[in-house]
C-alpha cells in the first residue's frame, strides 16, 4: 500500500507542478500578446478567454523565455489541430500536404480529361 501512496503523491506532485507552470507562462503570454488567436484570428475577451490557450512553437513546455517568443496563442480548435498535424507528421502522414502544411492533392487534376472521354470522376 506504501507504494501505491508514493506514487499517488508523485503523479499528484507533478500534476500541481505543472498547473503552476502553465499559469505562470499562460499569464505572461497574455499580457504580451493580443487576445487573438494566431491561426484563424478570432478576438477573445475576459468572458471566453478560457478558449485561448499558449502553444510552445517548439513543442517543449519547459522552454518558456520570458520575451515569449517560444509562445503563440491558439484558440483550442487551432491548438488540437497544430497537434494533430505535429503527430501525423511524426508518424510519416502528410495528410495532404507538403512540408509547408500546403495542399499536395488536387481532386480536379484530370477532371478534363475525364469529361472528354465521357467517365464521370470518381
Amino acid at each position: 500500500m506504501a507504494d501505491s501512496d508514493k506514487l499517488d503523491r508523485i503523479v499528484a506532485d507533478a500534476r500541481r507542478a505543472a498547473l503552476e507552470r502553465g499559469q505562470g507562462y499562460r499569464e505572461q503570454a497574455l499580457k504580451i500578446y493580443p487576445w487573438v488567436c494566431g491561426r484563424c484570428g478570432r478576438e477573445f475577451t475576459r468572458a471566453n478567454l478560457r478558449e485561448l490557450t499558449v502553444h510552445h512553437r517548439d513543442h517543449d513546455h519547459d522552454n518558456n523565455p520570458p520575451d515569449g517568443s517560444n509562445w503563440e496563442l491558439l484558440c483550442l480548435y487551432c491548438h488540437d489541430n497544430e497537434h494533430q498535424r505535429q503527430l501525423e507528421a511524426l508518424s510519416g502522414g502528410g495528410g495532404g500536404a507538403d512540408a509547408s502544411g500546403r495542399a499536395t492533392h488536387s481532386p480536379f487534376a484530370d477532371l478534363k480529361s475525364m469529361l472528354a472521354r465521357g467517365k464521370p470522376p470518381k
